[in-house]
């Protein structure tokens, strides 16, 4: 009769145990000094040898001539105990075994002393799912159990056990098993039954088991009858119903490329081929999970274990991502996947997240903002112009002998006002300025860009413009919040934005909102503005007063 990987390789003593060393050494202590326990409590995910380590224990204690504390297989004990009949080990499953009356039972025969050891070991696998009754019905039994009694509870959900129990007990907790254990396992079963094998499929297949040596066993058993020859990694995908790496790939590269309609026709065609949803966006986070370690880890060649090809292509698609792109591509990908539990359509999730993950620019999270501005500058870097500054109006060129600023004729040095109600601007109005009407170049994001003439742009109206296009065009809810409120004026051509609250005046004046506000104005036909904080309660003369002063900047200006 044929036996599964799982069973024919579990192991039989201490040492052959993978990992859970934590665990094996407190045990080995207690037989050698034979100060075993009364209650255990073996606790942790599937697969990770809860059951196997408490049948080796049960043996060992039983064992009249232990090996290095672990059963030596030989003895009377050992033969007998191996027996299926034997009553001295009782394995019983508490998944179906749950009620009160096999608890009772299980009450009774407990006093009977044991056949062919020193102990009777009662193995509670899946004891969670023992109703409140049963707990009841044990609780005192297993408080106090007579001298040759020994209970060994198993569960993946130590949670669910009541605290009168879990007090009773000496709480063992098993751990994953890391990949690398995983593999040494995998390779030393292949080549006991000859099976030759690729490192990069037994990685496939320890990545596969997720930290679970019986899902590792079982998955590396219906690989090896899948390929009559060399298991190769393409061999491991087909068993796990994986989609072809080279397909799963493309669908992520045209994600973090933007390219929506590539990645949506990619999808169809995987799925066409029968492929599961859940399993390709499996497939898809899987490999965005290697470009992510490819692009932190400094030793990722060791942690993903690929073949040089495949990490090749993972490598390049790492170093030409954002690492927030990647991020928000695997947490939208991970959100879908949580989705399809409780969604009638699960196709309708899958591309849903593809065509949000791959359009960024409809998406206000603040990834996809981060995002489109290290694209932007990237875009900058590399000499290329960018979208919004191609899309801008022609812009009257500057007059060819405009005067530098400095040769500008200087205002008297001393202005006298006559009379305090007098209206400083009549003085101010326009100082010597007959051919300065033009505003030097502007430089935005280290490309020039030429300015409007100051006949170009209707003042009374660019505000107006400016606010409605944060609301519809440029669709930035908080600039618009912060500047519909703004007062605002013209100094030459140069539009002062005035606001009486010094949070939204830092806020105006962070570098990314400046540079926004810079390229909705620069569309505008506005080359220069500036944000000021504006007193409040101030009157027209005052502000008049201050206005002048500035104009005036270094006159000795004497009010009469």
């Amino acid at each position: 009769m044929y036996l599964a990987f799982y069973r024919t390789f579990r192991p039989t003593n201490f040492d052959e145990v993978v990992r859970q060393e934590h665990i094996v050494r407190i045990l080995k202590n207690q037989i050698e000094s034979d100060k075993v326990g009364h209650a255990y409590l073996f606790c942790g995910p599937r697969g990770t040898g809860k059951t196997t380590l408490a049948k080796i224990f049960a043996r060992a204690i039983n064992c009249e001539n232990p090996v290095n504390s672990s059963p030596c297989g030989k003895c009377a004990a050992c033969r007998a105990l191996a027996e299926g009949s034997n009553l001295d080990i009782s394995e019983i499953d508490a998944a179906s075994n749950n009620g009160v009356d096999e608890m009772r039972d299980l009450r009774e025969k407990v006093q009977y002393p044991p056949v062919a050891g020193k102990y009777k070991v009662y193995i509670i696998d899946e004891v969670h799912m023992l109703t409140q009754s049963a707990f009841n019905a044990v609780l005192k039994t297993l408080e106090e159990p007579p001298r040759h009694a020994v209970f060994i509870l198993a569960t993946t959900e130590p949670q669910k056990i009541p605290a009168t129990i879990l007090s009773r007990c000496m709480r063992f907790d098993f751990k994953l098993i890391p990949q690398h254990d995983l593999e040494e396992l995998i390779k030393s079963v292949f080549e006991k039954t000859g099976k030759e094998y690729e490192d990069a499929a037994v990685s496939a297949i320890a990545r596969a088991g997720a930290g679970s040596a019986r899902d590792s066993l079982s998955i590396a058993d219906m690989c090896a009858s899948y390929s009559q020859s060399k298991l190769t990694y393409d061999d491991v995908n087909a068993v796990l119903g994986s989609a072809e790496w080279a397909k799963v790939a493309h669908i992520c590269g045209c994600i973090l490329n933007e390219d929506a309609s590539a990645a949506l026709s990619a999808v169809e065609e995987i799925l066409a081929t029968g492929k599961g949803v859940g399993v390709l966006i499996k497939d898809m986070l899987s490999f965005l999970n290697d470009c992510t370690i490819v692009k932190v880890c400094k030793t990722a060649r060791e942690i993903v274990n690929l073949p040089d090809e495949t990490y090749k292509i993972i490598e390049e698609t790492a170093k030409n991502a954002d690492g927030h792109k990647l991020l928000r591509v695997t947490e939208i990908l991970s959100k879908a996947e949580t989705d399809m539990r409780y969604s009638l359509s699960g196709r309708i999730t899958l591309e849903t997240a593809v065509l949000k993950a791959s359009m960024p620019q409809s998406d206000y999270n603040i990834d996809a903002l981060i995002g489109k501005i290290n694209a932007l500058e990237r875009s900058i870097c590399g000499g290329v112009l960018p979208k919004t500054a191609v899309q801008q109006p022609v812009l009257q060129a500057q007059p060819e002998q405009t005067k530098p600023v400095a040769e500008i004729v200087q205002p008297p040095r001393k202005i006298v006002l006559m009379d305090e109600g007098y209206d400083p601007f009549a003085k101010a109005e326009k100082p010597v300025k007959k051919e300065d009407d033009a505003v030097q170049p502007q430089i935005f994001d280290n490309l020039p860009v030429k300015a409007a003439s100051a006949g170009s742009v209707d003042k009374d109206k660019i505000f107006a413009k400016f606010i409605r296009s944060l609301r519809t065009t440029r669709k930035n809810a908080v600039l618009f919040t912060l500047c519909m409120d703004l007062d605002h004026e013209f100094e030459g051509n140069k539009l002062i934005l005035l606001t009486e609250s010094e949070a939204v005046l830092k806020s105006l004046n962070r570098a990314d909102n400046s540079k926004f506000i810079s390229e909705v104005l620069l569309e505008l036909g506005v080359a220069d503005f500036e944000v000021r904080f504006k007193q409040k309660g101030e009157n027209g003369y005052e502000k008049a007063l201050k206005e002048l002063k500035k104009n005036f900047d270094g006159t000795d200006i004497e009010i009469k």
